[in-house]
């Protein structure tokens, strides 16, 4: 806020220009150095001065600009205080101008750009598992804040859902399966056939060729396979649409592998034209040594396509469909090669939106300190995840509160909200350890602790006489949030913009959750430091606005992540 008037008057004081400037200016460490610093190094050369000769000049020369309170030399740095009833005044106009509009959060940089975001991918004929929650809680708060922005998004369920275990679940059903008990045990009767058939298959190798046999029949588009197949397709998204329903997640294509399973030729004959499909071994593959990667694969030795292939196409399909700025993966670390692998390729292919993929990557998943395997059976399934955290926090919200109304919505809220919230708490790239007093602890940095800061400001709003909206559009006067609190929150509040611009430039919605946090604090500090309803009606008509802005921040920046925000806890 105080960087365009600060770099505005070093630039008349200087042979630089403001565009020049504003990307050196950073906002010291410690507040109490001010609002903006101005390193003087990069003057040095053409000054020829030390920068500390610089800072002290410069100083000297600023003068009175409105907004900016006064500069100081430290060090080789000009620093900048802003002036309290400048900010006090600029942010709560353009605050009730925002909540007034219903455009608080919103932004106009993502104006005619479309972003492909591939996220949750679950597989089909699986259980929702804990695995599957980064993906699907990134992908989906990348998706609102996109939005939110002005991006034209379009969400993409990139099915799990081809390859010769589908052709293993067929001939297991054929064999065991009961139409009745499948349609009344849903995904987890699927997965008991399909346990049984791995073990026995391990006996019988009839049986693993009766699974390939079938999985053949489906690549040929046999009727009976692809009605079975469909239906354990219907099944298993009848059972994750239980658990996007809680998250408060929807998708714009649930176009999965299968669906690409008659656009692959097109790329192939791509390759074959550009020459890059080389015979390893019998099977046909794009040599990736001079970028010191394996080869992609691309039909097995069978003539069998594989993800990559599938991927390829899929790429290419979005483009050709949605034409896409952007396309972004949020996918496991773990599968980084194959993701550079499938940008070689279609760099290699010449494809116009080679450039345009991303892997939006994150790291693994612990359970209180426990590596989840399914191979070692310690799996936790996300609905039992959900499920527990809204009983955890129905229990808490009894003790705390006996005579709350609704309080199964409020745990919901909550229980859901704390899950959701410590999944983008960190960097994406850092491993997630989900312990649940950390998840459901009400005084750290947390889901819970956003939610009740918001449930205080509407306690405050109540006993102060005004409704949700009311006290911010009412004309106050700006010199009376001039205090330390009132600035901390009133500087917070106005980093909502440049916070929400960060997460889509660097796809980290960890940045939203920690603004939250920081707002959450400051306020709390705010409220307890002075007095809410102050004897003097300026003064608390100053103060019940600023609550009012906290409110409507904390709750539009919990809905970005797919949270509520309860109206009492």
């Amino acid at each position: 806020m105080i960087f365009d008037a600060f770099s505005e008057r070093i630039a008349q004081l200087t042979d630089m220009r403001q565009e020049e400037i504003l990307p050196l200016l950073t906002t010291p460490p410690n507040p109490e150095m001010g609002d903006a610093a101005l390193p003087c190094f990069p003057f040095s050369k053409t000054m020829r001065k030390a920068p500390l000769a610089i800072a002290a000049e410069l100083a000297g020369a600023f003068g009175q600009v409105e907004g900016i309170a006064r500069v100081e030399a430290v060090g080789g740095y000009l620093n900048a205080v802003a002036d309290p009833a400048w900010v006090a005044g600029r942010v709560m106009t353009a605050l009730a101008g925002a909540i007034g509009a219903g455009t608080l959060a919103q932004g106009s940089e993502g104006k005619g750009q479309v972003i492909c975001l591939d996220y949750s991918s679950i597989n089909i004929a699986k259980r929702f598992h804990i695995g599957h929650l980064s993906s699907t809680i990134l992908g989906a708060a990348l998706n609102r804040v996109y939005k939110a922005r002005g991006y034209a998004t379009v969400s993409i369920n990139h099915l799990g859902d081809w390859g010769t275990q589908f052709g293993k679940m067929i001939a297991a059903y054929r064999r065991w399966g009961d139409k009745g008990q499948v349609e009344a045990g849903g995904i987890d009767a699927l997965t008991a056939l399909y346990q049984r058939f791995e073990r026995e298959a391990a006996e019988d190798e009839a049986l693993a060729a009766e699974g390939r046999e079938w999985f053949r029949r489906m690549e040929e588009g046999d009727a009976e396979a692809m009605e079975i197949f469909n239906w354990f397709k219907e099944i298993t998204l009848t059972d994750a649409n239980r658990l996007y329903a809680k998250l408060d997640i929807q998708f714009d294509s649930y176009a999965g592998e299968s669906f690409y399973s008659d656009k692959m030729q097109p790329v192939l004959d791509d390759l074959r034209r550009a020459n890059l499909l080389k015979e390893s071994q019998g099977a046909w593959v794009v040599d990736l040594e001079d970028e010191s990667m394996p080869p992609c694969i691309i039909l097995k030795q069978d003539g069998a396509t594989l993800y990559a292939t599938r991927d390829l196409a899929a790429a290419l399909y979005r483009y050709q469909t949605y034409h896409f700025d952007r396309c972004l993966y949020v996918v496991a670390y773990q599968q980084d090669l194959h993701f550079r692998q499938l940008f070689s390729v279609c760099r290699r292919l010449e494809y116009p939106f080679a450039d345009k993929l991303e892997h939006v990557s994150y790291g693994m998943v612990r359970y209180e300190g426990e590596t989840l395997s399914t191979r070692r059976g310690h799996m936790v399934y996300l609905d039992d995840l959900l499920d527990r955290a809204v009983e955890k926090a129905g229990a808490i919200l009894a003790e705390k509160n006996p005579d709350l109304a609704n309080r199964q919505d409020v745990a919901a809220q909550v229980g859901i909200g704390a899950v959701v919230f410590s999944a983008l708490l960190n960097n994406r790239i850092k491993d997630i350890d989900f312990w649940w007093d950390r998840a459901l602890n009400f005084d750290g940095e947390t889901g819970p602790y956003v939610q009740y800061t918001h449930v205080r400001t509407l306690s405050v709003l109540r006993k102060g006489e005004m409704q949700p909206g009311q006290a911010i559009a009412q004309p106050i006067d700006a010199n009376l949030l001039t205090q330390a609190p009132a600035q901390a929150v009133l500087k917070q509040l106005a980093a909502l913009d440049a916070t929400l611009g960060a997460v889509v430039v660097r796809n980290e919605p960890y940045l939203l959750t920690r603004y939250l946090v920081d707002l959450a604090q400051k306020y709390n500090a705010f409220y307890y430091e002075l007095r809410m309803l102050d004897e003097d009606l300026t003064v608390r008509a100053a103060r019940l606005a600023l609550t009012d802005a906290v409110r409507a921040t904390l709750q539009k920046g919990l809905a970005l992540l797919g949270i509520g925000a309860p109206e009492a806890m």
